[in-house]
């Protein structure tokens, strides 16, 4: 089964800070899945490292108050090309990115102020049919997988 994965889930080095967010729960499902790996800002054109975003008033701003919302939905919408080419149903995500956030991302205001909210991506795939889960719920996923598949 194909899932698509936030490649920085998987050790890549594509975080804002050019360090990865490796969860080694889902490295141990690799021999049971195919992952198709996704780094919406990096594949929108933005840099390793770059300035951290936010979402505020529904356009990402960087710290440097540029606006890169251009960058991120360009980056959702290649994520969406890959689910659609390859028919995946279902995506693992990195919580309180303002790209892949499901359930939190930073308020905007660049002080650790998270807020109930959805990543661009996220938001794009979801609408989309697509089933988005976090790296906080890779039980929930497992289920999900169990059940439908």
């Amino acid at each position: 089964m194909k899932v698509l994965v936030s490649a920085c889930l998987l050790g890549h080095n594509t975080k804002y800070n050019g360090k990865n967010n490796l969860n080694e729960k889902l490295i141990s499902l690799n021999d049971k899945l195919e992952f198709v790996l996704m780094c919406p800002e990096v594949e929108g054109g933005l840099s390793i490292p770059r300035t951290p975003a936010e979402i505020k008033e529904n356009k990402v701003i960087n710290k440097d108050n540029i606006d890169v919302t251009n960058n991120y939905l360009k980056g959702a919408n290649l994520a969406l090309e890959k689910a659609l080419k390859d028919n995946i149903k279902v995506a693992i995500v990195k919580e309180k990115s303002p790209s892949c956030g499901k359930n939190y991302i930073y308020d905007g205001t660049f002080t650790n102020t998270l807020i109930e909210g959805k990543g661009i991506t996220t938001s794009l795939l979801a609408e989309n049919g697509i089933k988005v889960f976090t790296e906080n719920e890779i039980e929930l996923f497992l289920e999900y997988v169990n059940q439908k598949f």
